[in-house]
């Protein structure tokens, strides 16, 4: 845990678990959410067979960016997710999202 919050720049233990909370809540949330999404947009397993899980797997990713800052936030930790994004954004190719 010490090189982790070394890492991460963190200067406690609870900052780190509130962190590791927001994580958890995070990905929960964005698989739970990405059900209705499927439902709204019409995309159903017997219609899509194999494909079913790919597509929804693509469709998790934007709503868990989206939902990792806005959880950060409230959990009081939008600073450390809104620099985590960027740098997993850009280690992406993604980056441009971010230029000016």
């Amino acid at each position: 845990m010490k090189g982790l919050k070394q890492r991460w720049g963190l200067t406690s233990n609870w900052q780190l678990a509130i962190i590791f909370v927001v994580f958890a809540i995070t990905g929960s949330a964005s698989a739970w959410l990405s059900k209705p999404f499927c439902v709204w947009l019409g995309i159903a397993k017997e219609g899509l067979g194999h494909w079913y899980t790919p597509i929804r797997l693509l469709l998790i990713f934007p709503i868990y960016q989206v939902l990792l800052v806005a959880i950060g936030f409230l959990f009081g930790q939008f600073k450390f997710f809104w620099a985590f994004e960027k740098k997993m954004l850009r280690s992406m190719g993604l980056g441009f999202i971010f230029k000016k």
